[in-house]
């Protein structure tokens, strides 16, 4: 089993995919990983269903309960590097569910990095410059979200961040970091509470699935804080209405929310990704309120993704999906 485990983990790092999903079906396991946002399936193995149960073993669950939601964690060293693996468990009426984690496999990446649009490099890069506000990365699971939080954090100086996850993605030693823990008495309130004590430059609030995080998000950006964070949304707009939707008062948003990005991620072959964003500035969410409709001339995300395929920067096959929208 632990051969297999290292076979799997080594293909996921070799195709940078942050997760390898499972499905325990009829006695038989689907292996997939998440690359560029399209799911690759993994050449499968007879023993594959007790490799299912070993990963449970491993992660500290209960391997005879597999009708209760589990989640734990272990570490697993490949090729000398050590991994933060985290697997979680659920059953529906007719299969059971795993997916492993690769917490802390994010490669340490600039901004130039992410895309080669200088204009968004430059908004990118001015985001962790200002000293109050609430900045939202959306975008679809595999969008990239999490990368470019992490990259705009390790390219800022001379700044105190603190991070606030559930769970921690990826381990850094330039700023600290707090996982929620319900159990240790650690909800997102107690741990903004708990970070505001230290008087942060920067908050970083991980992705935002549910009212309470994205209310104390709201409120820490309303003390005069300056946060990012992260939210599932198809759109800049939706992440609006995500918001809303949430429990946040439109009123507070219009106050705090400094900007808006919703991404894609693609592979453009050859080991190269490259992220685009149609970004919502602060001018343009005023005028987005005001109206209920964007201003003429703004840069939607289909757009973006367009020009990116005219360059020739992405292929067209693989932006042909995001196109449709």
């Amino acid at each position: 089993m632990q051969e297999r485990l290292l076979e799997c983990l080594k293909i996921a790092l070799e195709y940078h995919a942050g997760d390898l999903h499972f499905t325990l079906q009829d006695g038989q396991v689907r292996i997939e990983m998440r690359v560029g946002g399209k799911m690759r399936r993994l050449r499968s193995h007879p023993d594959d269903p007790a490799f299912f149960h070993y990963l449970m073993y491993r992660a500290n669950l209960d391997v005879s309960d597999v009708l209760t939601p589990q989640t734990g964690r272990f570490e697993e060293t490949v090729d000398g590097r050590t991994l933060s693996l985290r697997f979680a468990v659920v059953t529906s009426y007719h299969m059971t569910s795993g997916v492993l984690r690769l917490l802390n496999q994010m490669p340490q990446l600039m901004i130039h990095d992410l895309t080669p649009d200088k204009e968004q490099q430059a908004w990118l890069g001015d985001v962790t410059r200002h000293r109050t506000g609430l900045f939202v990365f959306s975008g679809p699971t595999g969008s990239g979200k999490t990368t470019t939080l992490y990259t705009l954090l390790n390219e800022t100086k001379d700044r105190k961040i603190f991070t606030l996850e559930d769970p921690v993605e990826v381990v850094s030693t330039r700023y600290v970091q707090l996982q929620i823990n319900e159990k240790q008495n650690l909800s997102w309130e107690d741990g903004i509470r708990q970070l505001l004590r230290h008087d942060p430059d920067i908050v970083m609030i991980g992705e935002i699935r549910e009212k309470t995080a994205a209310v104390n998000a709201v409120r820490c950006a309303l003390s005069g804080h300056l946060v990012v964070t992260s939210l599932h949304a198809q759109s800049c707009a939706g992440a609006i209405r995500r918001l809303e939707d949430l429990g946040v008062s439109p009123m507070q948003l219009q106050e705090v929310l400094g900007g808006i990005t919703s991404q894609r991620l693609y592979d453009c072959g050859e080991g190269r990704k490259e992220c685009v964003y149609e970004i919502m500035d602060r001018k343009e969410i005023a005028y987005w309120y005001e109206h209920g409709r964007h201003t003429d001339g703004y840069r939607g995300l289909v757009q973006e993704i367009r020009e990116a395929v005219d360059a020739g920067r992405i292929p067209a096959v693989e932006a042909a999906g995001d196109l449709l929208e």
